[in-house]
This record gives structure tokens, sequence and C-alpha cells, in this order.
């Protein structure tokens, strides 16, 4: 797996990496970009599953780090906002059309935040997308708020920093600014869900407690097209046990082949 490095409107480099399915005298199926979360990293083992799904199933798999995140790519966490997190999708997209292998209408896949960006992309450019996979996906700035702690939100606030170490990296402090959740105020999934008229896969953990089912309720019922809700039992907001992300590969795959099947569109 090599990355290579492209840079955003501000000279910012990007880590990507692209993977291509191993077929035998046939072209791709389709193509799909996965993002991480906030804080998250290509390399992480929900995220490399998202990719295998799509892979197995013959499609071009794109990953990437964002700036301001944990991975590759340029930028401190502590300055991470979903507005940096949508421009780095964008960057990649209009990145990906001048590659020999772009597909349109492409899928979009993401985690959490990632989750969050995928979606208002669908949302603008419906005519683009294929299919959604918003997994453990924030809904909106409102709602997140709502999930919150409460102590915690006023102590973030109070000092102007969350402080948290990182599991995914284990000796990583992760400082976040404030204004990241000024930032995510300004986000909404709901008002434009009815734009998502392409196929929607919603995955959530049974012990979400960042984005939990009944945020992923709200945001299924806003949908008019087809779609599906899934729980992973047992589960937290951040797939990590082996059982759990077999579980989301198998469900992914599952879908994916129906969206080439054409059982559902």
């Amino acid at each position: 797996m090599k990355t290579q490095f492209i840079s955003n409107s501000k000279g910012q480099r990007i880590a990507v990496v692209v993977e291509k399915p191993k077929l035998n005298d046939s072209d791709p199926i389709g193509l799909a970009i996965i993002m991480h979360g906030l804080g998250g990293f290509k390399e992480q083992p929900h995220i490399a599953a998202f990719a295998k799904a799509f892979l197995d199933e013959g499609y071009v798999a794109v990953r990437f780090d964002t700036i301001n995140s944990l991975g590759e790519s340029a930028g401190k966490y502590e300055d991470a906002t979903v507005t940096n997190y949508y421009a780095d999708l964008e960057t990649v997209i209009k990145w990906a059309r001048d590659q020999p292998w772009f597909i349109e209408p492409f899928c979009l896949a993401g985690h959490s935040l990632g989750g969050l960006c995928a979606a208002l992309y669908a949302e603008k450019h419906p005519e683009e997308v294929k299919a959604l996979a918003p997994i453990s996906t924030l809904v909106s700035g409102k709602l997140s708020l709502e999930a919150h702690d409460k102590e915690e939100l006023e102590d973030w606030k109070k000092t102007g920093w969350q402080i948290r170490p990182s599991t995914s990296k284990p000796g990583v402090i992760k400082k976040l600014k404030w204004s990241h959740m000024e930032d995510r105020l300004k986000y909404d999934l709901l008002p434009m869900a009815d734009k998502l008229t392409m196929p929607v896969l919603l995955i959530v953990s049974e012990h979400d407690n960042l984005t939990p089912l009944k945020h992923q309720k709200i945001f299924f019922d806003a949908l008019h097209g087809k779609k599906e809700l899934h729980t992973i039992r047992g589960a937290a907001h951040t797939f990590r046990d082996k059982k759990e992300i077999e579980e989301i590969k198998i469900i992914l795959s599952r879908w994916i082949t129906k969206l080439d099947e054409q059982k559902i569109a």
C-alpha cells in the first residue's frame, strides 16, 4: 500500500492511498472514497475494512488522511474542524477526477465526522454519488452537542480545550479547541436529507454515546430513497473488536453487491 501526497488549496499536503481490485481481464465496477472520523487516520482497522469491502466487490478504493488529524497529512489535530475535513474531501474528489481510474457516479463512505462530510457532499452533489454509507455518522452539530457529557462540555468551553488520550494511537494526547464545536454547530444533514435519493446504508453501534441509535433513526426517517439501518451489538462508537469489524464488512459487502445487481437503485 503506497501513500502518495497531493496538495489542498493552501498548499498543505494530504496523504492518499489508492487500491485497485484484483480482476481478471475486466475493468473495476466503480469507485469508492472512504473517509475517517475526527482524529482518525486511513490505516484504522475499521476504515481499512470499509475499503476492503469495496475492493472485494471490484471497486477502486481511495482512503486519505485529512489535515489536522493523526495521520500523515499536514496540520495539527487541535485545529481540526468539520469545515477543513469537508474541504479535504472536496480536494480529494477534485484530484481523483484527473486520474485514469476515476469513475462517476462514485460511492462515498465515512465514519463519524467523516460520515457527516460524505453525506454533506452527497446532498450538494447527488448526481455524482452512486451510493452513500455514513457509518456512525454525526447527523448535526446540535444533536452532537446534546449527546456530549454536560460537565465535559462546560469544562471544554471554559478552558478552551478538550483533552483526551488517543485509543487508536496509544501515547498520543489529543487536544482540541472549543472553536471546533462552534464550527460543528454550523452543520446539519436533516434540512437537505431529501436530496439523498441514492441508496444509503447506516450502521451504528449498540453502545454508541456520541452518534447514538436515536440520532441515526432521526436521519433514517428523513431519507426518501432506498435505505438500510443496522445496529452492531455490544460495540462502542469506534469499532475495534475484530468480530465487530468483520460484521460491518459483511453488511457492507452485501449492500454493495445489491447495488450492482440493481436490486436497489
